[in-house]
């Protein structure tokens, strides 16, 4: 029997590129995943335990932010207009021309601010009455005052103004600084929300994590008794805890072995590890031992107006999380104020009760931060979702204006006593200086150390960020 040899037959172009379909598929796939990965920060991790590289030195090392929920009234705290006091009571339609539409469209006449204004400090920016205290530190302060938010209604601009979009789960402010940076104090979160019993519209979505491990989301603390619920170890020693912590562990990561990588699994693990660390640090953070009652009664502890009390105790514990290390603080609006800023009618006693709660507790922060050698490496922001109108609404309030408004930013790299921006001679629209909040934002990380274009996370085939498209860091008031 003779066997021949088996000679191939030769493969036609038609027929190799058939054969070869699923090869060029799986190039593709793999540059696309070079691509993907190439577009993620090396720094990038779902692990928040331990600080990483910024994108260039920092000028700051945390932030403190102050969330006056409601939106403060520019034209009676900081953005002085004589001309409303001139047309007081006339019809804005015939006085000003026309009109945007408003939230409610109940409008009323032009109205003058019920509080003077002032020149303070050596810069000479104007504050009205109801800031006695801040008025004192007005050098230190950098006023934008041609701010602009895209929305004007509370639930969206809150979302807005906390994550960058108006719709809801988007990550927060915080936790893109806590995903850039990472923590710089095992012990303690990297972002805390300190709530003074009014979570503002949109509720807790305007601290979360987003498309973000869950580890990087803001820890709700309350600035009285235990900040957070079961705080205090029950066990009957902090050994017998360690063990059912070690087992639960040793379970989680059996199931990691069994089906994979598991992003939230892991962040649970690492937030098992954090909440013990927390038992140990934050009773002893909460119970100001150390502080002296002139510190106290600087800040407004005790006073009689209980609004006062509270963000006092925001104050206060904002700088105590400062000095171990927290990288963003967000205060939140005083339980006892009321309905927070948002006076659509009785706006004389609802400001003034509003800022009879912040006022003395912000300046003290101030003087306190500076006295510890702690100012030039914080940021403080002020600032609210919209400002206010000019014209009233009904008979004793103002609507909602997100066309401008004023917030003002001090501390490490902001060039105190300047004041950027203008609105009209009405205060109603940004005319000079025009900003918005993916420009707030942009400078917020620029002065933490992160470029805002380049702190991306792929989520849904794209490169996020928190700024989306949009933001430009405002130099005019860095020093």
């Amino acid at each position: 029997m003779h066997c021949g040899r088996f000679v191939t037959p030769p493969v036609t172009r038609r027929e190799m590129l058939n054969r070869c379909a699923s090869g060029f598929g799986a190039i593709a796939l793999t540059a696309l995943m070079q691509e993907w990965a190439d577009a993620t920060p090396d720094n990038s991790t779902s692990d928040n335990s331990t600080p990483r590289k910024a994108h260039f030195p920092p000028r700051v090392e945390s932030v403190i932010f102050m969330y006056m929920d409601g939106g403060p009234s520019h034209v009676d705290t900081f953005d002085h207009k004589p001309l409303l006091a001139k047309f007081d009571g006339q019809d804005p339609r015939q006085a000003m021309g026309k009109l945007e539409p408003t939230q409610f469209n109940n409008i009323g006449k032009v109205m003058k601010s019920p509080w003077d204004f002032a020149r303070r400090g050596e810069s000479g920016n104007w504050v009205s009455d109801l800031f006695p205290h801040l008025a004192n530190h007005v050098d230190d302060l950098a006023f934008l005052k041609g701010m602009t938010s895209k929305f004007s209604e509370h639930t969206s601009a809150n979302y807005f103004l906390h994550t960058g979009s108006g719709f809801q789960g988007r990550p927060s402010m915080g936790a893109w600084i806590g995903y850039g940076l990472g923590s710089a104090n095992q012990d303690l979160p990297g972002f805390v929300v300190l709530n003074g019993g009014l979570i503002p519209p949109g509720g807790l979505d305007n601290f979360n994590s987003g498309f973000l491990p869950a580890t990087y989301q803001g820890s709700i603390f309350k600035p009285k008794g235990d900040p957070v619920a079961n705080i205090r170890r029950r066990e009957a020693s902090s050994q017998l805890q360690r063990q059912k912590l070690d087992l639960v562990r040793e379970l989680d990561e059996e199931t990691v072995a069994a089906i994979g990588q598991d992003d939230q699994l892991e962040s649970a693990i690492k937030n098992y590890e954090t909440a013990f660390r927390m038992q140990t640090s934050i009773p002893e953070l909460s119970e100001f031992k150390g502080e002296t009652q002139q510190t106290k009664d600087m800040y407004g502890l005790d006073a009689k107006w209980a609004g006062t009390d509270v963000f006092a105790r925001e104050c206060l514990l904002a700088r105590r999380l400062v000095e171990r290390g927290v990288r963003f603080i967000e205060l939140t609006c005083p339980g006892g104020s009321g309905d927070r800023w948002d006076q659509h009618g009785g706006l004389r006693e609802g400001h003034q009760r509003n800022c009879l709660s912040v006022d003395q507790p912000i300046a003290a922060l101030i003087t306190d931060l500076k006295q510890r050698g702690l100012f030039d490496s914080t940021l403080l922001v002020w600032t609210g979702e919209f400002g206010r109108t000019p014209f009233a609404q009904g008979s004793n309030g103002r609507d909602h204006n997100p066309f401008g408004f004023t917030l003002w930013m001090a501390g490490g790299g902001i060039k105190g006593g300047t004041s950027y921006g203008e609105t009209d001679e009405w205060g109603y629209k940004a005319v000079q200086g025009k900003r918005e909040i993916h420009d707030l934002h942009a400078t917020i990380l620029h002065l933490m150390g992160i470029d805002h274009e380049r702190s991306t996370f792929r989520f849904s085939g794209r490169d996020m960020r928190l700024t989306d498209v949009h933001g430009h860091v405002i130099h005019e008031i860095l020093s």
